[in-house]
């Protein structure tokens, strides 16, 4: 009788708190699972033999799969959708490279050294979603002009690599891409890195350890979590972009990535159902990427806990 009365208190809460949950559940099934099911009706419907539009079907039993079929075949066979697959995956793998290389030592910085001057470095990270990406990649193009301030700069420094950076190279798409989303590595970084235990690292400076020994023996290490945590929201809205390379490089085809295919068949050709596939198969390809990173974070958690 005791612990039925002791649970039921628990209880009560619990579902308050569920209770309270349901709006953000809502949210979330309007926003993504109703719109990622008609994108599938999509993928697996018909096309109006007149209006030649998507004709979606939304009964699962009448769904046809030939589309999908064949957009695996040029995937994965051809391959001629394939090299788009793997440039986006080389863009977005060197993005994140220097997102890592830039944004580790400024949030490390932030976290560990700013003191009084962290909530003015803050604001200065959180700045740039007060803008619209689309308004700083014009920005970029400015600066990428051949007589743009890059140019101007290497100049004065008398550096090698003066060039139309605009003549559809992938520097610049690299580049535009880690300037567009970096504040989404550094922030939740920060978040990791402000959270590690200053213990730690005192033991370790006061066992005699070299200030760069702690940080590659103590620092580093705790950090891999948040790492791995900025790492995916970096890169998630990096596989669907398609406005960097439009603008940077004129939507020059050597550079064209997985978003621009999707966009260029959703809105303009007549073949929805290969623009609703390859959202399918680029969804699938990061499942795999958010289940490593599930799997990597349960893993520390139940580390830390023993």
């Amino acid at each position: 009788m005791a612990n039925a009365a002791g649970a039921a208190p628990g209880g009560h809460r619990n579902g308050f708190w569920g209770f309270l949950s349901l709006p953000g559940v809502a949210w979330l099934a309007a926003l993504f699972v109703v719109p990622f099911y008609a994108v599938a009706a999509v993928a697996f419907g018909k096309i109006d033999p007149i209006l030649r539009t998507a004709d979606p079907v939304w009964s699962p039993l009448q769904w046809n799969f030939a589309a999908m079929h064949n957009v695996l075949h040029r995937v994965f066979d051809r391959n001629d959708l394939g090299t788009a697959f793997l440039r986006t995956f080389a863009y977005v793998g060197g993005a994140l490279a220097l997102c890592c290389l830039v944004g580790y030592p400024v949030a490390y910085y932030v976290a560990r050294h700013a003191s009084r001057w962290r909530g003015v470095l803050l604001a200065a990270l959180v700045l740039p979603f007060w803008i619209s990406y689309l308004m700083r990649m014009l920005a970029w193009v400015n600066l990428l002009q051949p007589d743009g301030y890059v140019n101007r700069i290497i100049g004065w420094l008398h550096l090698p690599g003066e060039h139309n950076w605009l003549n559809g190279d992938w520097p610049a798409v690299v580049i535009g891409l880690t300037y567009g989303y970096i504040p989404f590595f550094i922030l939740p970084l920060y978040a990791a890195l402000q959270r590690l235990d200053k213990r730690l690292i005192e033991a370790g400076r006061d066992l005699g350890a070299s200030p760069s020994r702690v940080f590659r023996r103590v620092t580093l290490p705790l950090s891999i979590p948040g790492l791995l945590a900025a790492s995916v929201i970096t890169v998630l809205p990096m596989f669907g972009d398609y406005y960097t390379n439009s603008f940077l490089t004129s939507g020059s085809p050597r550079t064209e990535m997985i978003g621009n295919q999707i966009e260029f068949y959703l809105r303009g050709t007549s073949q929805p159902q290969t623009g609703a596939s390859l959202v399918l198969i680029l969804s699938a390809m990061l499942l795999v990427l958010m289940t490593y990173y599930l799997v990597v974070t349960v893993r520390a958690q139940r580390a830390v806990a023993t």
